[in-house]
């Protein structure tokens, strides 16, 4: 199996590539949500903004989610789409999250 290529933050808050999957990893500046939806801000220094990552609490560990917590490093496997919100143009919703300590 190929091991997907890293994206940089950078390239994809500008890309208009949306319905593609990709890998990004970096650390967590915030984390909020409620029992059903997570948002967390990832930022990998490429760029001083953040991507927002979107994940459904059902489809991974409580443990797992746990331990996001501010200053977290981690690595996102999701699909970018186009923001719902105003104030970035897109988001990443999680597919698969790894917690790397």
């Amino acid at each position: 199996m190929e091991r997907m290529k890293q994206v940089k933050i950078r390239d994809l808050l500008k890309s208009k590539d949306t319905g593609k999957e990709y890998l990004v990893r970096g650390w967590v500046r915030t984390k909020r949500g409620n029992k059903n939806i997570i948002f967390i801000a990832l930022n990998d220094g490429s760029v001083i903004h953040n991507i927002q990552v979107v994940a459904e609490v059902a489809h991974f560990n409580e443990d797992l989610l746990k331990q996001i917590t501010t200053g977290a490093c981690i690595e996102v496997i999701g699909t970018l789409v186009e923001s719902p919100a105003s104030g970035q143009p897109v988001e990443i919703q999680a597919k698969k999250i790894i917690r790397n300590f």
